[in-house]
């Protein structure tokens, strides 16, 4: 067969344009989809591990709020001054309001590391498991509303147990005048929280629709599961080979699993109480059928699409193949019959403008072609000799470039670290800051009646202090942005306006330069607020600077058409260089030499159009310049 082939041209022709359609192509083919099925599974892991990190953070965030609750309390004025005898009735009352379920005051730390912390010193807030003994102890309603009847349930462990009568509970204590206040929310069949929970991994609108569930051991406590329509499964278990990947060894478990009654993308992570033992565990996760059935009729799409490209293209490609193997027979035929001596044999091919008839009817022209081209090269040479050189050049100056790029750079890293030191400083303040106003507060309150004399003295240093507090808060947003940030919430650009003008005080203090406000605008705007604080920072110095002997600094705020507000900041100094205006918001560039590091403008515009707003700027030299920023504003 091999040998046929190797003397036959139109079986060659014939394999060249068959064995990539038949062969070749599906062995493609089938590499790619299994790639594709990989790569999917894959994005439907990574997609419930990420909703798995927002569970984790809302419940996270939910104990810092309770433990930020209870230290509000224990440190508020009314508490303190609430005397013992009355001290549970009140703490009664504050209870309905925080949405607690149990709030009280003590001396002990009753065996709970939460509490003894708090006793100790420390506001502590955690996850721990109260015996039925425990809720009895606290409210017989309490410990009612924590029993769960189990369900049997399909790939569970074994169990004898009819029903769960411990309760999840979020433990959380601060420190109070002489013991610890302490608080605490059941988690069992908290349906509230666990919908929270669900509506923010899976908003409206989402593409998955999904679950989310809270387990005491392998016991679910809280869920939106359904059993049936509106049966929730509270008291079903999870299945035997996840309660021992998490449970057992600790570990996050991201595949299908079996949930209830179908099979489910899910995620599922340990809880730790407060003694440092895995009590429980975290889910989130979405049908898998609804991704199955998309699927296989995208794979069977695929399958009946090639089926057709064959069926089309064979007899295409076989028709093709005979336009190219007949012309090449007689050519041969011809050159056989020349060799027996038919001197007057002729291809006679019709006239074409294909391949074969130039190389029958044209074979003379081929030695004139090839001069021409050589001709063609040695042009081609001579152009490619001088790009060389060109690009040669460009080389050397994107290397000059380079070499300014990296003394930028370091000059960043630099300032980077002197925002470094700042957040130091910030923070050491803090620390006698806070001996100061315990000793005040002591002072005031050993003092008692003896020291309302001094009452307008005592408030002038509580605002002194609150105020060194608000500057140092404002130092450390400023140095470290990402530790405050808060993306999705709008901001009142005039507000942040008055707090961005005490950070260029010493600016201005040492020059002759008048602040005038017109702050208008009443819409709050989509930006991270350290962000703007630094788009305005950077703006006003370079307003100052651009006013060596004084001068006036406008900064404006106004409401726009279409949700927008425009903010300007505009001053009377030396403008700006037609010349230069054009290149000011580039990286790195710069007219002020050793005292600037041309990244001012250019990351305050980065940060603007991140933020889907704008900036622009007008100026004339010798009048001043206007910068105009336009920003989004949060829709209510």
């Amino acid at each position: 067969m091999w040998a046929a082939v190797r003397r036959s041209v139109r079986l060659r022709i014939l394999l060249i344009a068959l064995l990539p359609l038949l062969i070749v192509l599906p062995l493609l083919l089938l590499t790619a989809v299994k790639s594709w099925t990989t790569r999917f599974d894959e994005v439907l892991i990574a997609k419930v591990h990420s909703e798995l990190t927002i569970a984790n953070q809302h419940l996270a965030g939910l104990l810092a709020n309770r433990g930020a609750a209870i230290e509000a309390l224990a440190a508020s004025a009314a508490f303190q001054a609430t005397p013992p005898a009355e001290r549970q009735a009140f703490l009664e009352s504050v209870r309905r309001k925080l949405g607690f379920d149990f709030l009280y005051f003590t001396t002990k730390g009753q065996g709970w590391p939460v509490i003894s912390g708090a006793l100790a010193g420390h506001t502590q807030s955690a996850i721990d498991i109260f015996s039925a003994d425990d809720l009895n102890g606290i409210s017989p309603e309490l410990a009612a509303r924590a029993q769960i009847s189990l369900v049997p349930t399909k790939a569970a462990v074994a169990t004898d147990r009819k029903g769960e009568s411990r309760g999840m509970v979020v433990h959380a204590a601060a420190v109070a005048p002489g013991g610890a206040l302490v608080g605490g929310v059941l988690l069992n069949r908290n349906l509230d929280f666990i919908d929270q929970m669900n509506e923010l991994v899976y908003p409206y609108g989402s593409l998955t629709e999904g679950t989310a569930t809270l387990f005491l051991e392998d016991v679910r406590i809280s869920t939106n599961v359904r059993l049936f329509e509106d049966v929730r499964a509270i008291g079903t278990r999870v299945s035997a080979i996840v309660r021992g990947r998490v449970l057992d060894e600790g570990r996050i478990w991201l595949d299908r699993a079996f949930v209830v009654n179908d099979w489910y993308v899910s995620a599922y992570e340990p809880i730790v109480d407060s003694f440092g033992k895995r009590v429980g565990m975290l889910y989130v996760g979405f049908l898998e059928a609804g991704f199955a059935d998309a699927k296989r009729r995208t794979l069977y799409q695929i399958a009946l699409t090639f089926l057709v490209v064959v069926l089309i293209s064979v007899p295409i490609l076989l028709r093709w193949g005979r336009g190219i193997f007949k012309p090449l027979e007689r050519i041969d035929g011809v050159i056989r019959a020349v060799e027996q001596g038919d001197l007057g044999a002729r291809v006679n091919l019709a006239a074409k403008e294909d391949e074969i008839s130039r190389v029958a009817n044209h074979l003379d022209s081929l030695l004139d072609q090839l001069q021409e081209r050589e001709k063609r090269l040695r042009g081609w040479a001579d152009v490619l000799e001088s790009r060389v050189t060109e690009r040669t050049e460009d080389l050397e100056a994107a290397n000059r470039q380079l070499e300014q790029t990296t003394r930028q750079l370091i000059l960043s890293e630099k300032l980077a670290a002197i925002g470094e030191i700042t957040a130091g400083v910030a923070h050491e303040i803090n620390n006698p800051l806070a001996v100061i106003q315990g000793n005040f507060d002591v002072v005031r309150d050993d003092l008692g009646p003896r020291g309302d004399s001094l009452r307008t003295e005592f408030s002038l240093i509580q605002e002194q202090i609150q105020a060194i507090h608000i500057l140092v808060t404002k130092l450390l947003r400023f140095a470290r942005p990402e530790e405050y940030a808060d993306a999705g919430t709008g901001h009142d650009p005039n507000v942040l306006i008055g707090e961005t003008l005490p950070l260029v005080q010493h600016l201005l203090g040492g020059a002759k330069i008048e602040v005038t406000l017109d702050l208008q605008a009443r819409g709050m705007v989509a930006i991270n607020q350290t962000e703007l604080q630094q788009v305005l920072v950077n703006l006003l110095i370079n307003a100052i600077q651009a006013m060596p002997d004084g001068g006036t600094l406008y900064i404006a705020t106004a409401d726009l058409v279409a949700g927008h507000v425009q903010i300007s900041v505009r001053d009377t100094g030396l403008g700006i260089d037609p010349e230069v205006l054009p290149r000011i918001f580039d990286p790195f560039f710069t007219t002020k030499k050793a005292l600037g590091t041309g990244l001012g403008l250019s990351i305050s515009k980065t940060l603007i159009t991140r933020a889907s707003g704008t900036i622009e700027v007008a100026s004339v030299q010798g009048q001043g310049s206007r910068f105009e920023i336009d920003l989004p504003t949060i829709q209510g």
